[in-house]
């Protein structure tokens, strides 16, 4: 049987209007390649994104979303049957606490708005996984990087984390090249890169292959 993988990609929308809303620049390529290098690797997959302007890989059952909310649904009834999740998109941490039925109107006079912050999706699959489910997640920092990648692997209870930079205009958004540094538990690391993005997929594809296969044996 080939491997199920579920993949996140892309940002999230949090609206407080109808036509406005807080986002990231994630153009979704990372998460994208990475379905390829997925499907090119023999494995079933699963690719769950928020708005971007990217064609669909082929061979990929892809489910588009916009929201946190929608994400996390998704996500959700697919993690049940899949052997691994990984977790690239950008999901806003923060939304409006409330949505607007019409169009703000600009008044000349400043506005706050009450922020809340969204479910934590990766957290939530980590926390009803099954035996032998294998979670990766990324994290896009500006400082720091290893450090808060290490918090998030051990506080999210994941097996691998992906770090990479999004600082200025050398950072991994919107770039077609990256770099990774995986870390896992156990004083795991590696670094991918710096490549193609299309090129760290599949080099992350096989590393993530190599400790799923090690750990069946």
């Amino acid at each position: 049987m080939p491997l199920r993988c579920l993949i996140t990609a892309g940002p999230t929308r949090e609206f407080f209007d109808p036509v406005r809303f807080v986002s990231n620049p994630s153009t979704g390529k990372m998460g994208f390649a990475l379905a390829k290098a997925a499907k090119a690797a023999g494995w079933t997959v699963d690719l769950v994104s928020g708005p971007v302007s990217l064609p669909e890989p082929e061979g990929v059952m892809f489910y588009p979303v916009v929201t946190s909310e929608e994400l996390m649904r998704q996500t959700d009834a697919l993690f049940g049957p899949c052997d691994i999740l990984i977790m690239t998109a950008a999901v806003s941490d923060w939304r409006p606490k409330q949505t607007l039925p019409q169009k703000l109107k600009k008044d000349g006079t400043a506005m706050s708005l009450e922020m809340e912050p969204v479910p934590d999706i990766l957290a939530a699959m980590a926390a009803q996984r099954k035996p032998g489910q294998f979670l990766v997640g990324f994290a896009a920092e500006t400082e720091n990087i290893e450090e808060h990648a290490l918090e998030k692997l051990k506080r999210k209870k994941i097996d691998l984390i992906a770090a990479n930079s999004v600082a200025g205009a050398e950072g991994a958004f919107g770039n077609d090249e990256n770099t990774l540094i995986l870390l896992g538990n156990n004083g795991f690391r590696q670094v991918l890169g710096p490549a193609s993005k299309d090129k760290i997929a599949d080099l992350l594809i096989q590393q993530i292959s190599h400790i799923v296969s090690a750990r069946a044996q």
